[in-house]
């Protein structure tokens, strides 16, 4: 096939979540973020962290498993296939990969130690540098 990808398939980038962007420069709070943008896994991403912060395992975990999915629903519409590189250097994809982080944490708290392996096979492979530049802050 001329002009086919031999090396696997095309970086998935995203689109900007410019509204949510801006709300979280603005200070607005994270549950009022999730209100506003339900659909965001960058808005549930950061309730979860902030459930996390709070030692709130099992919210965490809630909010951290809708951001998963609402993250996976942005890759599909993006022409994801289930596998392929999410490089986190693409700023819009950052939501995503920080929702898939926080299921995996999350995962971890509760000791749910399938799925924490899952995720962390998940994450690397979307970006091998994810896990690290997250934790890092």
């Amino acid at each position: 096939m001329i002009g086919a990808n031999l090396l696997g398939p095309e970086p998935t980038l995203l689109a900007p979540e410019t509204d949510v962007v801006a709300a979280l420069a603005e200070g607005v709070s994270a549950e009022r973020l999730v209100r506003a943008h339900p659909e965001s896994p960058l808005a549930w991403a950061e309730l979860a962290d902030e459930a996390d912060a709070a030692g709130r395992e099992i919210e965490a975990y809630a909010f951290a498993r809708v951001g998963y999915h609402r993250g996976l629903d942005r890759l599909r519409k993006s022409g994801w296939r289930g596998a392929g590189p999410v490089p986190w250097s693409h700023e819009p994809n950052r939501g995503v990969l920080r929702a898939l982080y926080a299921l995996r944490r999350a995962a971890g708290t509760i000791g749910e130690t399938a799925e924490v392996e899952r995720l962390t096979e998940f994450l690397d492979g979307a970006d091998p540098e994810a896990i690290a530049v997250i934790e890092a802050g």
